[in-house]
């Protein structure tokens, strides 16, 4: 009998033999059900031998075969190999990363009964005016009335599950379940809409990657907030849609995928699927199912969705593609943009990466010849860039934060009938609270951080590790009942800003207001139609939004941002303030920026606001370069933690000891640690790391390579929690 070597979801760095039953033959990529001490498994098959490193009669058979056909295409089985190799991830894990969750659990990779709402016959004979005060309802049933939708659309098409079963209720509208027939879009393609006139940098771009759309090709799209990168998007698409091939988009984050779904929409008669988060289980193998077949000509997603399966994938885009969320810091931690750019170069399609602060990494593989770089320098359409401007906080009174400039700016703003947008990257209503007469401060004693004070909640949490607590009476230290709140944060924030604006509406947008299904969207729809005046952000509104209304735009506390241990740390703030300073005027107003701070002579900030972030990342690529740092070398830490601040370095001592008496050290390893994390202690645990740099990634790799057979043996592996990081993006 032949051996079956199968990978399983577990944190081991191997795969397990077992014998095939009688008239089973499962392929390599597909799911076996096997024997796992007492209970059952889910794997996947890797491969055949003729033996194995236990006797054949020690080995138990294979239970059942789920799949007759692997569940990755080539390409992507190559890739994730790669990827296990490279991140030195357990197989097992990186292969079950990549399927929906049901599909690990065992369920069948074939598509099942949908729910599907559709228009009853009282739905079509009544009339929309009878629902004209309710208006949500009156927009579902007319789209009910038109055509069939099925659950999954619920969200992507803007309707509410409130309206459907009050329509459900009213006997208008019914749901039934049954397989979604397949369907080709490729027969009946069309650009619907119009198309946006395209300046010449758009043309130029569009025409230099039509050009080379049937091979492999690295395409960085550099384009100042507003340029129009979502246009050259969606033009070079109709050519490969035109073609019959699919796309995948990814996007950092969810929120930025309501209104890229629907401008994708707007312009393709075309499937457009989303993947992210806030599908469930159900909704994310449909949409899996739908990509193997060629279903669905576009895939809009956050960060997993690389993996999904395409049959004739001919495009991949990247937005933001800077962005930190493409980093996975948990479990696998890859990076979705590199292994991006492997599958691009392993299907041999193009792959284009738009962004306005490109990241290092980026630019330097432009400047090795690598990727090619196309610029949109000036903004589309008949908008201007924003006037910038320091407001020195030294000395000034402030209200909730905000100096006398500020609000008189943005009072002028506001009689003008425009928006404006306050960012914050602080929410809750105070990072800290205190005592008045003892100055004890509420800190988690898992985490070592200050508890954020969230008023409406009446509660204390940690953002660390999500632990909450009561808001405390009185101080436990001496008693006293005087305690107070220090610094602000976007709640403060909303709520100070409603008595120096009585009469305009504000709309605050971050973790805590979004929360709930939909919440963002019905927020950028408010925003959209003009019924919020102010806008109070943390990250979530700084990215990728375009509202057109907003002229002013004020950072109100960056100054933490300008010292940090972290040397990514100016890389991350130029990108975030040219980010969040792209929202001001981008349809044809003048924008103006203001940045409040107390260091105005701070270098990087002369940079940004006198030149551009191209001037800074020229500077922060020729520092980087002088000081031997990424991307000119490369990173992988070793990470410990433990319970008693003893172990975990301990555990680390012992790999900077091997290391430096392997043959393999050479005089360009630096080795840095054990030290503790620049977060050193989080949700109960210490924090250690060790960091390796090279200039060499493969001599790099193979240190590790070599050190982590090791690490196993070890007596403290086991009394510590240890992860490696390769290529990391914090510290």
């Amino acid at each position: 009998m032949p051996v079956v070597h199968v990978a399983l979801p577990v944190l081991l760095s191997r795969t397990f033999d077992y014998l095939l039953p009688p008239g089973s033959q499962p392929v390599a990529g597909a799911r076996v059900c096997v024997p796992w001490g007492k209970q059952q498994a889910i794997g996947i098959v890797t491969d055949y031998s003729e033996t194995s490193e236990l006797p054949l009669d020690k080995l138990k058979l294979i239970y059942s075969t789920l799949d007759h056909a692997s569940l990755f295409s080539p390409s992507l089985w190559r890739i994730l190999h790669w990827a296990s190799d490279y991140y030195h991830y357990p197989i097992g894990e990186v292969l079950f990363h990549a399927l929906p969750i049901l599909l690990r659990q065992g369920k069948l990779a074939e598509a099942t009964p949908l729910g599907q709402w559709f228009a009853t016959d009282l739905g079509h004979a009544t009339l929309q005016e009878s629902l004209k005060r309710a208006p949500k309802q009156q927009q579902a049933l007319a789209l009910l009335k038109h055509r069939p939708v099925y659950r999954h659309e619920v969200s992507l098409l803007e309707l509410k599950e409130s309206a459907l079963q009050a329509l459900r209720t009213k006997g208008m509208i019914d749901l039934r379940y049954q397989l979604a027939t397949p369907q080709d879009w490729r027969p009946s393609l069309a650009v619907l809409g119009e198309r946006l006139s395209l300046n010449t940098e758009q043309a130029t771009a569009v025409g230099a990657i039509r050009s080379q759309d049937e091979q492999f090709a690295a395409w960085l799209l550099a384009g100042v907030t507003g340029s129009g990168k979502t246009e050259v998007y969606l033009s070079v698409l109709e050519n490969i849609l035109a073609k019959g091939r699919q796309a995948l988009v990814l996007v950092p984050e969810i929120g930025l995928t309501p209104q890229t779904i629907a401008r994708f929409r707007k312009r393709f008669n075309a499937p457009v699927d989303v993947l992210h988060s806030g599908l469930n289980d159900s909704e994310r193998l449909a949409v899996w199912l739908r990509a193997r077949s060629g279903e669905v000509a576009i895939i809009i997603g956050t960060r997993s969705a690389l993996f999904s399966p395409f049959q004739r994938l001919g495009m991949i885009i990247i937005d933001e593609e800077h962005d930190s969320s493409y980093k996975q810091q948990e479990g696998w931690r890859y990076n979705a943009r590199n292994l991006a750019v492997l599958r691009a170069k392993e299907e041999n399609i193009p792959i284009v990466m738009g962004s306005a602060t490109p990241a290092l990494e980026t630019l330097h593989n432009v400047q090795r010849d690598k990727y090619r770089q196309l610029t949109l320098s000036g903004r589309a359409g008949n908008a201007k860039p924003a006037a910038q401007y320091l407001i020195d906080l030294k000395g000034m009174p402030l209200k909730v934060g905000l100096s006398p400039p500020l609000l008189k700016s943005m009072q002028n703003h506001l009689k003008a009938g425009n928006q404006v947008m306050l960012f914050l990257n602080r929410r809750g209503y105070a990072p800290a609270m205190l005592c008045h007469e003892c100055v004890w401060i509420a800190e988690c004693k898992r985490c070592d951080y200050y508890y954020t004070f969230h008023q409406n909640q009446h509660q204390l949490r940690c953002h660390h590790c999500d632990s909450q607590l009561p808001v405390p009476h009185q101080c436990p230290k001496c008693s006293s009942t005087h305690l107070v709140s220090v610094g602000i944060g976007t709640e403060q924030l909303q709520n100070g800003l409603a008595p120096l604006f009585p009469d305009t509406p504000i709309t605050r947008i971050d973790r805590d207001t979004t929360s709930r299904k939909g919440s963002l969207e019905q927020y950028l729809a408010d925003i959209h139609r003009g019924e919020s005046h102010i806008l109070i952000g943390t990250q979530m509104l700084a990215k990728g939004h375009h509202f057109p209304n907003v002229t002013l735009v004020a950072l109100l506390d960056v100054d933490g941002a300008l010292f940090s241990a972290d040397f990514r740390s100016a890389e991350h703030f130029a990108q975030l303030y040219t980010q969040v300073s792209g929202r001001a005027g981008r349809a044809g107003k003048q924008g103006e920026v203001l940045l409040q701070t107390h260091h105005p002579d701070h270098p990087f900030l002369q940079i940004l606001l006198q030149q551009s972030y191209d001037a800074f990342a020229q500077h922060a690529l020729s520092e980087r370069n002088s000081l031997f740092l990424p991307p000119y070398t490369h990173h992988i830490i070793l990470r410990a933690e433990d319970h008693d601040n003893q172990q975990a370095p301990h555990f680390l001592q012992q790999q900077r000891n091997w290391l430096e008496t392997s043959q393999l050290k050479d005089d360009s390893l630096w080795v840095l640690g054990p030290v503790p994390a620049l977060h050193a202690k989080r949700g109960g645990r210490f924090r250690w790391q060790l960091l390796l740099q090279h200039p060499s990634r493969q001599v790099l790799q193979q240190l590790v390579k070599n050190l982590l057979p090791l690490v196993s043996t070890l007596p403290q592996a086991r009394k510590v929690k240890w992860t490696l990081d390769v290529d990391p993006i914090d510290s």
